[in-house]
């Protein structure tokens, strides 16, 4: 179960947008409006809108989508009863609405319209609503039995509308080169040959990082908003895992060979696929600029390897 919330000035827009006899609209719970018309129910909803002219964006408006696995489950009943539970707990109450099922999408959904503006003119609290929203929706999944979806991978992008669809674009770059990059610079080039430019925030006036922030097609994002394994610290620490594989891989290299040499694509591929158990590569490829990321480490390899030699240690 997941929602999206929108709010703006427009009932009427919203009640046609929502009431459209093309997407088989079926009411399925309603109050404190005239349900004769399109017409009438906008003007119900201006009409108590007006108790308080303070508020520019008295019209509510959230979809709540459901898993298409639980399509059978979901009788119109069953639906209103989880969108009144959820607007209850999201402190919408006594106040004018209607709950509305579509079936203009292969998954179950119903919109939900509501007045900003409660029975008592009071402005109904949209404080800190998209963190209530999320954690409300997990709770009811859960309560309910409703199927957890299974993350951005499963998201099905042609429908994402900007800035939606740049932010998961962005999980799909960001996921790829964290899984086979091995430090930050080798990760920032890789990201701007795609199009993602990458800024540091500072503590301060210090040199000390505290975050990151993703920039593409004019929409920049902090790296915990695109995922929370995109947090800078999260990635720093999928980078070193990355390294600590591909010392390992070279080491093993060396013993067998008695030559150090770059891991092809297929070892390479392997050593990155385990980087959290969550950022994994899709391809195989073994760039120029993972080679020279790697020098360094090969360079420390040969002196070791020297020292050994004069104490008389052979490989």
């Amino acid at each position: 179960m997941m929602a999206k919330i929108v709010k703006g000035s427009d009932f009427k827009g919203a009640v046609d947008y929502i009431i459209d006899k093309k997407k088989d609209t079926q009411i399925v719970a309603s109050e404190g409006l005239f349900m004769e018309n399109l017409e009438t129910i906008a003007m119900s909803f201006n009409a108590q809108s007006r108790m308080n002219d303070k508020v520019t964006k008295p019209v509510g408006h959230i979809a709540l989508s459901f898993s298409k696995e639980d399509e059978l489950r979901l009788t119109n009943r069953i639906m209103a009863g989880i969108a009144l539970e959820y607007m209850e707990r999201m402190g919408i109450k006594n106040t004018q609405f209607f709950i509305a099922q579509h079936f203009d999408k292969e998954h179950p959904h119903v919109h939900i319209a509501f007045n900003r503006i409660d029975n008592n003119g009071n402005t109904i609290s949209d404080r800190h609503e998209r963190l209530r929203s999320t954690r409300i929706c997990k709770e009811l999944t859960l309560k309910y039995g409703l199927h957890m979806a299974g993350g951005k991978d499963n998201v099905k992008r042609n429908r994402l509308k900007e800035p939606d669809r740049t932010k998961y674009a962005l999980y799909d770059i960001i996921k790829m080169e964290v899984g086979r990059c091995g430090n930050w610079n080798v990760l920032i080039a890789n990201l701007k040959r795609q199009g993602v430019e990458v800024h540091f925030k500072h503590k301060g006036q210090t040199s000390e990082v505290q975050g990151v922030v993703f920039s593409m097609n004019g929409y920049h994002f902090n790296g915990s908003k695109v995922d929370r394994r995109f947090s800078y610290s999260k990635i720093d620490a999928a980078l070193q895992h990355n390294r600590c594989r591909e010392r390992m891989g070279i080491t093993a290299g060396i013993y067998e060979t008695a030559t150090p040499s770059a891991p092809s694509g297929t070892a390479q591929s392997e050593l990155f696929n385990g980087s959290l158990g969550l950022l994994k590569s899709s391809g195989s490829s073994y760039n120029a600029a993972d080679a020279e990321a790697n020098q360094e480490m090969v360079d420390i390899l040969r002196r070791r390897k020297k020292v050994k030699r004069k104490r008389g240690v052979g490989f």
